[in-house]
C-alpha cells in the first residue's frame, strides 16, 4: 500500500488513482505535499520490503527491522490517540502492539540467529 501511494502522489493520472476512493480524507491531505510525500512512501515501501525479506530469511536484522517498524507504529498510534482520535489511534495502538508482544516472544526471536 506504501508503494501504491508513493505511485499515485508521484505520478498523478495514472488508473490507480481511483484507489484512493477507499480514503479520501488521507488523499485530500497528503496532495498538496505530494512530491515530498511521494518519496518519503517509497522509502517506506523500500523498508518494508526489506524487512519483509529479512523476515522470511530468518536473519537477525529482519527481525530488528521489522520490531522498529511496528515499534514506530505503536508510538505513531500513540500520538493519534494523544491528539484525539483515539478510535483508529486505539484500534491500531492495539493491533500494533499485539504485533510488537509477538514478536518480542522469545520462541520468535530466537528463531532470528
Amino acid at each position: 500500500m506504501a508503494g501504491l501511494a508513493a505511485i499515485t502522489l508521484l505520478w498523478r493520472g495514472t488508473p490507480l488513482d481511483r484507489l484512493w476512493v477507499l480514503n479520501q480524507m488521507a488523499y485530500k491531505r497528503l496532495v498538496p505535499m505530494g512530491r515530498v510525500v511521494g518519496v518519503l512512501f517509497l522509502l517506506l515501501s523500500g523498508a518494508l520490503t526489506t524487512a519483509g525479506i529479512g523476515w522470511f530469511r530468518r536473519r537477525p536484522w529482519g527481525w530488528k527491522l521489522a520490531v522498529v517498524i511496528i515499534a514506530t507504529q505503536v508510538v505513531g498510534d500513540l500520538v493519534n490517540c494523544v491528539r484525539g482520535d483515539s478510535l483508529r489511534g486505539g484500534t491500531g495502538l492495539i493491533i500494533a502492539g499485539a504485533l510488537l508482544l509477538f514478536l518480542w516472544r522469545p520462541k520468535i526471536r530466537d528463531s532470528f540467529v
